[in-house]
């Protein structure tokens, strides 16, 4: 027998519950199928609000032929077969099959990259359903080629509609004597998932015997649910809250909420590397040259959890977070480069210094290239006063120094070197 989730899968976008900016009256998604003009697109969002539902219904309605790949067990011999039934397919006038992928993110670069000729050719028409940010994730050939669409965590009252339907209208929930008198406890355990709710529901039911009368309420669910959920879902949107609410109170100098989120996250089974790795960029983007220790302690954690691992670890993180969160914060190595970025992508590729260049052969050293550079260990102090910079970006102040301990003495040491020409 089907699971509940799966038996109440809706078929018609008037049976979709939520997305309503998507699929409502006035959405693109569904102007999109009532013009019948279905672009490349990639639905993000958390786990059970519909990306596959949505991406069936889509293909049921318009009667096109649909695909279904996992990227988790899914390879490039997958991808080619499938586009090629997907070619078999298309006959006269026919329409482009759907070709949809579930969590698109776990696929390699040269997997998606299989995918860029069918999609532009318009062999098929790519649906893909990803977890993860598809700007960091989906290559940027293909994600050029599909309209993304953002799909938000059910709310509570569409999560109570969801219930209400599946006791009403389920063919074998319908057909017993089931009262919910409280779902605040449901909706806590489902996390804004549908599906998680649905199965939810089901652990719930499936206590009782088939003729009993059940009162769904808020301790009858907790009773069954509480040793077989866990409030945190590594896969989902829950993961990139906790891991921002971690780093958020590490830059916002708060030790004991960096705790508890660093405890949110070990008792929800993440995986202490990510956790490590997040410390790491933490260190150098929001503590950085305040604390350049910061930077090799994050490091060192890092490095320890993989010959340690769990439980003992959780130790490890506990003491790096401590001190993370404990120590100055300086973001002027972030704001430094950011600058220096933006100004490159606005001057493209001015000429480098000649006396900066290298020179090692003589038709180089002819062109004067090297030419007048010193060397400054050479020099008084190990400082010689050169332009460093492209003659169009003399003077430019690039790295700001902020107000803490340890950069105090860097601006009042590169003041000593260079004066006035920049702005420490």
């Amino acid at each position: 027998m089907q699971p509940l989730a799966e038996r109440m899968r809706p078929k018609t976008l008037d049976d979709f519950v939520g997305q309503d900016h998507l699929v409502g009256p006035n959405g693109p998604v569904r102007r999109t199928i009532q013009n019948n003009t279905i672009p490349s697109m990639i639905f993000w969002g958390p786990p059970g609000v519909g990306k596959t539902t949505l991406a069936r219904i889509m293909a049921n309605t318009l009667d096109r032929v649909f695909f279904h790949l996992t990227a988790i067990n899914a390879g490039v011999k997958d991808i080619r077969e499938t586009i090629k039934k997907a070619e078999s397919n298309r006959f006269f006038n026919a329409p482009n099959p759907i070709l949809f992928i579930d969590e698109i993110h776990r696929f390699s670069k040269s997997q998606q990259d299989s995918l860029l000729s069918s999609v532009e050719n318009g062999t098929v028409t790519l649906i893909g359903a990803t977890t993860e940010n598809p700007s960091f994730e989906v290559i940027s050939a293909l994600l050029s080629r599909c309209q993304v669409y953002t799909l938000k965590h059910l709310t509570h009252e569409e999560l109570v509609k969801m219930i209400h339907l599946a006791i009403e209208k389920d063919e074998i929930l319908s057909k017993r004597k089931i009262t919910l008198k409280e779902d605040e406890a449901l909706i806590k355990f489902s996390g804004g998932d549908g599906r998680k709710l649905y199965n939810c529901l089901e652990l719930v039911i499936n206590q009782f015997h088939q003729n009993e009368s059940i009162e769904v309420n808020n301790k009858l669910v907790e009773e069954v649910l509480h040793d077989k959920f866990v409030l945190f879902d590594k896969a989902g949107e829950m993961h990139y809250d906790l891991a921002s609410a971690f780093i958020k109170s590490i830059r916002g100098s708060d030790p004991n909420a960096t705790l508890y989120y660093l405890a949110r996250m070990i008792e929800g089974g993440e995986d202490p590397k990510f956790i490590c790795r997040r410390m790491v960029i933490s260190a150098a983007e929001d503590i950085g040259l305040a604390n350049p220790n910061a930077l090799l302690l994050a490091n060192a954690g890092f490095e320890s959890i993989s010959k340690i691992g769990m439980p003992e670890g959780r130790i490890i993180m506990s003491q790096v977070a401590i001190y993370l969160a404990s120590s100055p914060k300086s973001n002027s190595a972030y704001a430094a480069i950011k600058k220096a970025q933006s100004i490159v992508q606005q001057t493209g590729n001015v000429a480098i210094p000649l006396h900066l260049r290298n020179a090692p052969t003589d038709l180089m050293k002819k062109l004067d290239y090297g030419k007048n550079y010193k060397y400054a260990h050479d020099e008084d102090n190990n400082f010689v006063n050169l332009e460093y910079l492209p003659s169009e970006l003399s003077k430019q102040d690039i790295y700001e120094t902020q107000n803490n301990a340890v950069e105090n003495k860097l601006a009042e040491r590169l003041r000593k070197l260079w004066g006035d020409k920049y702005k420490f």
